[in-house]
């Protein structure tokens, strides 16, 4: 019969083991990523999150054109894609939200917290 200690010894065992490979694989796997990146000319800066939307940066500007944000599968100029709409909402640190897309994390906390999404609604 296994009891809890056998289980424990084994786990850490393997955690050994497991950090033995990986410190053994770690310069290999660094040098296959630095000739992927190479071959496919990708750069720390494409590696980056993008802190505005929170995604990654994608986008090659080798292969786009200057002055255009690559959309799905079609690079559209950036002067077609912005729309800017008034703000709907302030919070009470001055945050705002246009009410698009998802509500935003510091309304959604005060609406949790028993608030009312209206009360931070900006009068005409």
């Amino acid at each position: 019969m296994v009891n809890l200690i056998d289980i424990q010894d084994q786990i850490e065992k393997l955690q050994k083991q497991a950090d033995e490979i990986k410190t053994r694989e770690f310069d290999k796997t660094i040098g296959e990523i630095r000739a992927k990146m190479q071959a496919f000319g990708i750069t720390l800066k494409d590696l980056q999150l993008d802190k505005a939307r929170g995604k990654s940066k994608a986008t090659k500007t080798s292969k786009v054109a200057a002055g255009t944000k690559r959309v799905g599968k079609v690079a559209k100029k950036k002067s077609e894609t912005t729309v800017t709409v008034a703000p709907k909402f302030r919070g009470p640190n001055g945050e705002t939200w246009s009410g698009r897309g998802l509500t935003p994390r510091w309304l959604s906390t005060l609406v949790a917290q028993g608030q009312v999404k209206d009360d931070f609604a900006i009068k005409a």
